[in-house]
Order: C-alpha cells, then structure tokens, then sequence
C-alpha cells in the first residue's frame, strides 16, 4: 500500500474549514468526494493543518492511503476533474510503503506529524474605503497603520514561548509552547502583509496576533504591549480576533527527505 501526498490550494470563502462536518460543507468532505469520483473507493485523507471557516490556502498538503496504481499526473486530473473551482489539486507525490492501517510512527511521512514548519500570510488591506474586489481575500482596516512601530514588536514573539494570550478558548493543542521562526511585515502600497513562520500555531494565533499588532500599527498600544501580553498569558488582554478573510496557510515545510513539492516563495500570488 503507498501513501500518498497532494498539495491543495483552496478559496475558503464558500467553504466552513477544513475539516469534515455534518453538513458536507468543508474542503475536506469536497476532496474526499471528489478522490472517491476518481477512485471508485472512500480514502479518507490527514491534513497538515486544518483552517477555519473563510480562511484560504496556498500550500496544504495532506496523504492518504491506497494500493491502487496510478500515475502521480492521473491523481491530480482525475481528482480535480470532479471538484469545484475553488478548491484544487496541484501535484501528488508517492511517499513511501506502509501497512494497511498503520497508525504514525517514527520514520514514517505524515502530512501532520512529519512537518517541520508552517507558515501562513494575512493579507490586510489599509485605507480609507474598503475595496469589493478583495472582499473575502483580505482584512481591513480603515485607520492608518504605521509598519515601523507593529516590526518593533515583533522581536518579543521570536523563539519558543507560551501562546497562551493569542490561543482560542476551544483550542485543542496539546501545549501552547511553540517556536516562532519569523515574523515579516511588508507594505504594498494599501496592502500589508503578515508573514509568519512557526513550529505549529494554535487555534486562531495568527488571527488575535494580527490584532494585537494592528492596535500598535493604530497607535493604540505601544510595541512592549506584545511582549506584555505574551508573559500574561491571558487571553483577555489582546486585541480581539481577526477576520479570517485575509488569512492564507501558505506552506508546509518538510525535510527534504520526502521529496515534498513546494509552492513559489513569494509573499502572495500577485506580489
């Protein structure tokens, strides 16, 4: 039996998450629908990361399980040929064996497990009037936002801490510990755009992060307000949560062991 790996892009505006739900309204019930069009059998599929409601996806990966024999182009046709257009496959990677049914183990690839990295941008547009051509694509914000104080900040969330303050009361990780690669942020004219590189994130930590720095890019708070409210470790104290439009998982990164395509290195598509 091989594993197999797809990278999926998706506009998450018409869809509820990723992960399945009841309602079939999710990318994960529409990729699974559509693999099972191809194959003629069910292969339930394990993402590297699942994304709420709205928000997008430039490099998901996720694998599934199959001893049916294809070529890796067939995978992505065959499949993309019964999805909607939002949500699309653009390549497929046999892994290595593994036994039917075998849980994750030590040396095996896992869409989830095996990553090393995620990172993901959010895209926000500042100006005075909204725009209805980035209505879904992107945040807003319509009081001036100075990039220069939101990078002072930055520094306090570099390494490994306790994201506690930026973590969703329902949050399902194990530990709110995590390493903070990078954080980047550019201005393209009206758009700036986040960029953040970490081991893991929780659930909505790039959302209330985006917040809290738009309270200092705004003038609201000072820079040594994000360090502050990374050592309280209380949710309470942060900016409320971001809108999900502007949020994009943008890669998976991987030892390069496995082989795992990556998607281009650029910010977003169109810059």
């Amino acid at each position: 039996m091989k594993r197999i790996a797809l990278g999926v892009q998706y506009d998450g505006q018409a869809w509820q998450g990723y992960q399945t739900q009841p309602g079939g309204n999710t990318v994960q019930d529409q990729l699974e629908a559509a693999i099972e069009r191809f194959a003629t059998v069910h292969l339930g599929t394990t993402c590297a990361g699942r994304t709420d409601a709205g928000v997008h996806a430039m490099g998901q990966v996720v694998h599934f399980d199959t001893d049916i024999r294809r070529e890796m182009h067939a995978w992505v046709r065959g499949i993309n040929a019964f999805l909607p257009p939002s949500i699309g496959v653009r390549w497929a990677k046999e892994i290595h064996d593994v036994e039917p049914g075998e849980r994750h183990i030590e040396g095996d690839f896992h869409a989830r497990f095996s990553a090393r990295s995620r990172t993901y941008h959010y895209l926000l547009h500042n100006h005075q009037v909204r725009s209805p051509l980035l209505a879904g694509r992107a945040g807003f914000c319509h009081r001036p936002l100075d990039v220069e104080r939101m990078r002072a900040a930055v520094p306090a969330l570099i390494g490994e801490h306790d994201f506690t303050t930026f973590r969703a009361a329902y949050c399902q990780a194990k530990t709110p510990v995590k390493f903070m690669h990078e954080i980047n942020i550019e201005r393209h004219g009206d758009l700036i755009v986040f960029t953040l590189r970490a081991s893991a994130f929780l659930h909505h930590m790039v959302r209330n992060l985006v917040g809290s720095l738009v309270y200092i890019g705004q003038g609201r708070e000072q820079p040594e307000w994000l360090g502050q409210l990374l050592a309280a470790k209380d949710r309470t104290l942060a900016a409320p949560t971001f809108m999900p439009d502007g949020l994009y998982l943008a890669d998976i990164e991987y030892d390069d062991k496995w082989g795992v395509p990556r998607e281009s290195g650029r910010p977003l598509p169109w810059f």
